[in-house]
């Protein structure tokens, strides 16, 4: 991309060059038209550089987009092989050392949320593919939102810490019911709620809402991590997108979570937010509009 970019600038001052030289020339050999040659070619010009800016703004926007797919490719190849290497090392302790029963299930376990992390990365992947491709139709049936969200968040329940300690604290309406594509409403509920954990100190506990209030349905998801500054609060939806830079950035992801977040809501006339925290961190409120 950059040889492009010198190429670009090398022809942009070709151009001008050329055209001074020409309107030199005419000027010089009929020099009773001079006001006109200089007209036209100040407005040549003027079209000329208008239409080099914005070739100039297509070619750096493309040049981030390859930044950030080859940071998604980099992103991606950690986020599998950590869960791949420590299910590895599970399973081969289990096959080499002699354990008690009580050992074997907890390895096991241990396995099943790395798979379980792995499953939800890929199910991350293959969305946001069917969404760039527009070939996912987000079926929409009416079920209950209070179950899906209990779920989620009881599987999501992991302590970060030595302490056992419950991380996320739900606070859940029941028989709370909504019109949607559960599946595409599953990954959204699963990224806010992730990425609040992941945001956050160990053993900092993670607020979660659902409520119905005024004929809308809210869900809130609070955490007391790192925040986000307000010049990059209107970009973290965009594909690939991870705030922060990459080379002081310590939490891991693909910047592909948030994005698949704002396309379903926007698919379910639902609306997100994110807003400061008090004393630190986020809140992302998403609400439904009751049909």
């Amino acid at each position: 991309m950059r040889k492009t970019l010198v190429i670009f600038y090398a022809i942009i001052i070709y151009a001008v060059a050329e055209l001074v030289w020409w309107g030199y020339m005419l000027v010089h050999l009929n020099p009773s038209r001079k006001g006109m040659i200089m007209g036209e070619g100040m407005m040549f010009v003027m079209v000329f550089l208008v239409g080099a800016y914005f070739l100039h703004q297509s070619l750096n926007k493309e040049a981030k987009l390859q930044e950030q797919k080859k940071n998604f490719l980099l992103s991606v190849t950690h986020e599998l092989k950590s869960p791949l290497a420590s299910i590895k090392i599970l399973l081969q302790t289990i096959q080499k050392r002699d354990l008690t029963k009580a050992q074997i299930l907890n390895f096991i376990d241990k396995s099943l949320l790395d798979v379980e992390r792995l499953d939800d990365m890929v199910e991350n992947m293959l969305l946001a593919s069917k969404i760039d491709n527009r070939s996912y139709t987000f079926p929409k049936a009416k079920f209950n939102m209070s179950v899906l969200v209990d779920s989620i968040v009881n599987r999501l329940q992991i302590s970060k810490c030595d302490c056992n300690q419950q991380i996320i604290n739900a606070e859940i309406e029941p028989k709370i019911e909504i019109t949607g594509d559960k599946f595409a409403l599953t990954s959204v509920v699963t990224n806010l709620v992730e990425n609040a954990v992941k945001y956050s100190s160990p053993c900092e506990t993670v607020n979660v809402k659902l409520f119905e209030k005024d004929g809308k349905v809210y869900f809130q998801v609070a955490d007391h991590g790192i925040g986000i500054a307000d010049s990059e609060k209107p970009r973290i939806f965009d594909k690939f997108y991870r705030v922060g830079s990459e080379d002081t950035r310590n939490t891991k992801g693909t910047g592909l979570g948030l994005y698949i977040v704002k396309e379903v809501l926007d698919k379910h006339q639902a609306s997100i937010k994110v807003k400061d925290n008090r004393p630190a961190g986020s809140v992302f409120e998403v609400v439904f509009a009751l049909t």
